[in-house]
């Protein structure tokens, strides 16, 4: 999404209808288990979220992956009338919609303020998240399938540096 646009000036039903586009977000969506972080195998952005080319050229738009996403699981009203949606898990490259939920900016920076130096956690990451997430990306890619778990961590592993490892910190309650 160009940051001169806002998300409601986005054709989201016809991007979100079109079926090529919902297979390619299907295919660069690395699911895992269901409170696990399904990571984006595609474009990575600055910030390290997903991005994703979503309809039919030259009406084609670059999109976040995980507003697409979001539009798909909760529909296009909540989608249009979310300010900010944030990720639980702080990964801003997972596409589980378990570890999304809507806040505003504000929310946003309190999560990052709050976490942001926690020992081994996402947000603690020495590459950033832009470089955490495409390392993520290319050690999934590059793994077979069944050394896909242990590549994962030892990508996450390498941006932490004494060692430290934190998962699941997020918890519906405090959240």
């Amino acid at each position: 999404m160009s940051p001169s646009r806002s998300r409601a000036e986005i054709p989201w039903a016809v991007l979100i209808e079109h079926g090529p586009t919902r297979e390619r977000y299907a295919e660069r969506t690395f699911r895992r288990g269901p409170t696990q972080c399904w990571y984006w195998t595609g474009a990575i952005s600055s910030s390290g979220h997903g991005k994703l080319r979503a309809g039919r050229s030259p009406d084609s738009e670059v999109v976040s992956a995980h507003e697409y996403g979001y539009g798909i699981e909760f529909g296009l009203e909540v989608l249009i009338s979310t300010v900010v949606i944030r990720h639980k898990c702080d990964s801003p490259s997972c596409q589980n919609p378990a570890h999304w939920l809507s806040g505003t900016r504000q929310d946003n920076v309190l999560d990052y303020v709050s976490r942001s130096r926690i020992a081994g956690h996402a947000l603690a990451d020495t590459r950033g998240p832009a470089g955490r997430a495409r390392a993520i990306r290319d050690a999934i890619k590059a793994a077979a399938p069944e050394d896909v778990e242990a590549a994962i961590q030892k990508a996450i592993m390498a941006g932490q540096p004494g060692g430290a490892w934190q998962d699941e910190l997020f918890s519906d309650e405090l959240l």
